[in-house]
């Protein structure tokens, strides 16, 4: 097992790492930029923008830059030795680190992705007192809750609605089930979120439609069902289909013929065996669980990550955009072995060489 998750974390880094170029190369090669506005800055201060920030320079640069002084200088650890050919370069050490003369941080690995190696996102290029860790760790908590609220919501419900429907196979529960399901399916959450705004909001008035209220239960409930309903569906659509696949299993007909009453065998026998395709699921859930709670987000006027990513992209705000792209790919890859894990204790038939 510690071998098999080693080699998924190996992997994993390749994966990241194209995530990483893809989104940066994107959002560069997309119209404008962070510094754009309706009436041009003056030649000497662009200039000088640009190159606070470094966009100045090429774009392979910008993405990443190897400086083999700094390098070389670091993995021989003789600073006083380079000196001169420190200088000759234009750079001097402080003790910790190699400096321009503009004072300016001159990394080994330099760049967008010198720098995250580093653990450091950057600065936010719209929010200037902020960086985009700073950012990210104030709305982190805020999608914490909405995300981990809706997955336990679907899971609970999905698979009870999914167990109902295979024990009432065919009957009028398992088709009224499974038709909620289809729609909940085919209907988007950032269609659903209006609606039930619209009904239970507006209409009836029994919950906020908006705003955050420091997470008060009240304000959180339409912006958890409507992330989760989606998931529900599928959940329970896989639920049903593995419990009966189970239910007719000589294990399960086994326990049957011993006396057991029936909650046990759905309980003890076929539910462990029926969870294992959800399992699988939970990573592709995760995914769907992010990537809708950023447009939830921004209906329900949240003040989690899904608000700085969409601003960050509406202004072009290049590190704060691959910041939050960088923490979910993360995050999902991270799950997936997760679930991978989870799969392989919860069925002892699988084993990972």
């Amino acid at each position: 097992m510690l071998r098999f998750i080693v080699r998924r974390l190996l992997g994993a880094i390749p994966t990241l790492l194209i995530i990483i170029a893809m989104a940066f190369f994107l959002m560069r090669v997309a119209p404008g930029g962070p510094f754009d506005q309706e009436r041009n800055l003056p030649p000497e201060i662009e200039k000088n923008i640009l190159a606070a920030y470094d966009l100045d320079k090429p774009l392979l640069q910008q993405f990443l830059e190897v400086n083999p002084l700094v390098c070389r200088a670091f993995l021989s650890g003789d600073h006083a030795g380079m000196a001169a050919e420190a200088a000759k370069a234009g750079l001097s050490y402080d003790g910790t680190k190699y400096v321009t003369g503009e004072k300016r941080h001159v990394r080994c690995l330099g760049g967008y992705l010198g720098k995250l190696m580093g653990g450091d996102f950057g600065p936010s290029y719209k929010m200037k007192d902020f960086t985009v860790a700073e950012l990210i760790a104030d709305g982190a908590p805020v999608s914490a809750l909405l995300g981990v609220s809706a997955i336990l919501l679907a899971l609970t419900i999905g698979m009870t609605l999914g167990t109902i429907a295979a024990l009432r196979q065919n009957k009028f529960s398992d088709y009224s089930i499974m038709s909620v399901a289809m729609i909940g399916i085919t209907v988007p959450s950032f269609v659903m979120a209006p609606i039930l705004t619209l009904i239970l909001g507006v209409n009836l008035g029994w919950l906020p439609v908006g705003g955050w209220n420091n997470g008060a239960i009240e304000n959180m409930i339409l912006p958890i069902v409507s992330l989760s309903l989606a998931q529900i569906a599928v959940i329970s659509r896989l639920t049903r289909g593995s419990m009966i696949e189970v239910l007719r299993s000589n294990y399960v007909r086994t326990a049957r013929a011993k006396g057991l009453p029936e909650r046990l065998v759905i309980t003890r026998h076929a539910l462990r065996a029926a969870i294992l395709p959800l399992v699988s699921y939970l990573g592709p859930a995760t995914a769907g669980i992010v990537t809708g709670s950023l447009v939830i987000e921004q209906i329900f006027n949240l003040p989690g990550i899904g608000k700085y990513f969409i601003n960050g992209a509406l202004q072009r705000d290049y590190t704060l955009v691959m910041g939050v792209v960088v923490l979910y790919a993360a995050l999902v890859i991270f799950l997936n072995l997760v679930a991978d894990v989870l799969y392989g204790l919860l069925d002892p038939k699988i084993r990972y060489d």
